[in-house]
């Protein structure tokens, strides 16, 4: 996109809502300067101030695109450019669909709930942005960084996701079905999410919270669970070189195939999860057995 164009749409949509460069730039926090030469051309917002700008202007995101025809929905006169909270947050709606996302930052957007699918992303950032019920579907992820994000009832449905970093994310009620290779799910929260017929190799869940968690016909190679693991459920998953440390188990149901390759290393269970694991042919020597 030419800044040149960008700018001429700025100004555009401004005189139309009937604000000045001043009270333009008050509203977005800058000096009345920058917005000067974003109408000037000589420079453009970054994308987090595009979306607050269509927010206030009263246009859609596309609107500031190239192709899209230079027009604005008209207002009636005394309609302030202010939107309140609830109004902006019914208004706003992103789909980055189709998409090649590549070195992008994303950090903190917000209103990102719908969906992106078949999209390219590579090595973008979206550092604590609110992605809550967020699906995304058919898409190719690699070494991007959501840490600190609310992805909570978010669904990635046939995503192939390689050294993706979800630390201390929000993925309570989140399911999982894709593949994911070297992700760091460090201190996420995963309270009643489910992994089902995914693929996780080399994946690290150090920290994370394991609680009313399904795994169900998962592929888990190289996985490293630590921690408190209570009330989960592992069905016909199939286990490589997976390990459990320093863990305690409670209430947790394994079902389906042998648990001869899983290692547990310095863990406890109680009573009905040791049984499980004994069953299922699991190697007790380096668990103890948590007594009433």
């Amino acid at each position: 996109m030419e800044a040149k164009i960008i700018g001429g749409k700025i100004a555009q949509a401004r005189k139309q809502v009937n604000i000045s460069q001043a009270d333009l730039a008050k509203q977005l926090f800058i000096s009345p300067q920058a917005v000067g030469k974003w109408e000037r051309g000589e420079s453009v917002p970054d994308i987090i101030t595009m979306n607050r700008l269509a927010e206030i202007l009263g246009v859609d995101l596309n609107y500031f695109s190239q192709n899209f025809p230079a027009t604005v929905v008209e207002k009636p006169a005394a309609t302030t450019a202010v939107l309140s909270p609830e109004k902006q947050e019914d208004k706003l709606s992103w789909d980055m669909s189709l998409g090649s996302w590549v070195d992008a930052d994303f950090s903190g957007l917000k209103n990102l709930h719908e969906k992106i699918s078949t999209a390219n992303m590579q090595r973008c950032k979206f550092i604590g942005s609110d992605m809550a019920g967020l699906q995304l579907k058919g898409n190719n992820i690699e070494h991007c960084d959501f840490s600190g994000s609310d992805m909570s009832r978010s669904r990635f449905e046939g995503c192939h996701m390689v050294g993706d970093i979800f630390k201390d994310c929000d993925l309570k009620e989140a399911q999982l079905s894709s593949y994911l290779n070297d992700c760091d799910f460090t201190g996420a929260d995963f309270t009643g999410a489910k992994f089902k017929s995914a693929s996780c190799h080399k994946t690290t869940l150090a920290r994370a919270v394991l609680s009313h968690t399904a795994f169900i016909g998962t592929d888990l190679m190289e996985v490293t669970f630590e921690g408190t693991v209570e009330d989960c459920y592992f069905e016909n998953c199939t286990f490589s070189k997976t390990i459990f440390r320093s863990s305690t188990l409670t209430n947790t149901f394994f079902k389906g195939r042998s648990l001869k390759r899983i290692q547990f290393i310095d863990c406890q269970a109680d009573r009905m999860t040791y049984e499980f694991l004994k069953n299922g042919k699991a190697d007790l020597t380096a668990i103890t057995l948590i007594t009433l």
